[in-house]
């Protein structure tokens, strides 16, 4: 439709409008020139009576006026045919109503296009986010486990290096100690044997250099409590006298180390008549 035909439409409306106006003024107007003011009463006195006079006759009411019948509406007269020029402005004004039309479709679809191009980069880049997450905690995951591997071999190692260190270190002080107490058995067992070689009293023209073997009991306090003869000499007067020096040497001396001390509870002694 064109922008003529309203433009038409609202001249034949103010039209109509002022013609049903000025009817109704044309109305008014006859109304009010029917309408007169009324004539005044005029009285005269009279000394007497006169003779009656014939009633003058009454004057006929004026007739008013037939109102006019009204004018019918005017129709309002149909558009004059649009000339070709006309026509095509008008064709090209719907073409372009249309093109504006296709235009704005296209528009809302590329914006409903590219909302929904964003909202799916949008899940994509959370899914990748979360993709990520997971593989940083599961990488973390890992290196923590393998933290705890390395830590427990390095513990366990650790331990090991300890027990090892601490078995050697026990061994170094046990060996020590077997050292120190050999050491000291040997001294006093030269002790010893010195302390019995002073109170044997050997016999006189003894032949050689004859050895007896001896067992001695002894107790803590190095008394001796039973002396047994294991091997003899062969000569009885020699193993005699060995046994009375071994039974005034006693009490033995003994050295303070317990562990020591106990390698002389049970002592095998071996006497040579010449060192």
């Amino acid at each position: 439709m064109s922008r003529s035909q309203p433009r038409d439409k609202l001249t034949a409306g103010f039209l109509a409008v002022a013609v049903h106006g000025l009817l109704v003024l044309l109305l008014v107007a006859g109304v009010s020139w029917q309408m007169h003011d009324p004539q005044p009463v005029v009285a005269e006195l009279w000394g007497s009576l006169p003779s009656p006079r014939p009633a003058p006759e009454p004057e006929p009411e004026p007739q008013p006026k037939p109102e006019p019948p009204p004018r019918p509406e005017p129709k309002p007269e149909p558009a004059p045919p649009l000339p070709e020029d006309r026509a095509a402005d008008i064709a090209l004004e719907k073409k372009k109503r249309e093109e504006l039309e296709r235009q704005k479709k296209l528009e809302l679809q590329k914006q409903i296009e590219e909302k929904k191009r964003i909202e799916e980069a949008k899940r994509a880049e959370m899914e990748r986010k979360r993709e990520q997450e997971k593989k940083l905690a599961e990488q973390k995951r890992r290196e923590a486990l393998q933290r705890e591997e390395e830590d427990m071999r390095r513990r366990m190692l650790d331990e090991s290096l300890a027990a090892e260190t601490s078995q050697l270190r026990a061994q170094a002080d046990a060996a020590r100690r077997a050292s120190e107490t050999d050491r000291l058995v040997r001294q006093y067992q030269a002790l010893i044997s010195a302390k019995i070689r002073g109170n044997t009293r050997l016999p006189e023209n003894l032949p050689g250099n004859p050895q007896a073997v001896f067992r001695l009991s002894v107790l803590p306090t190095g008394e001796i409590v039973k002396i047994t003869l294991t091997k003899s000499s062969g000569n009885a007067a020699y193993d005699e006298a060995v046994r009375r020096g071994i039974e005034k040497s006693s009490p033995l001396p003994l050295p303070a180390d317990k562990t020591a001390a106990e390698k002389f509870r049970d002592l095998e002694l071996k006497h040579k008549a010449r060192e």
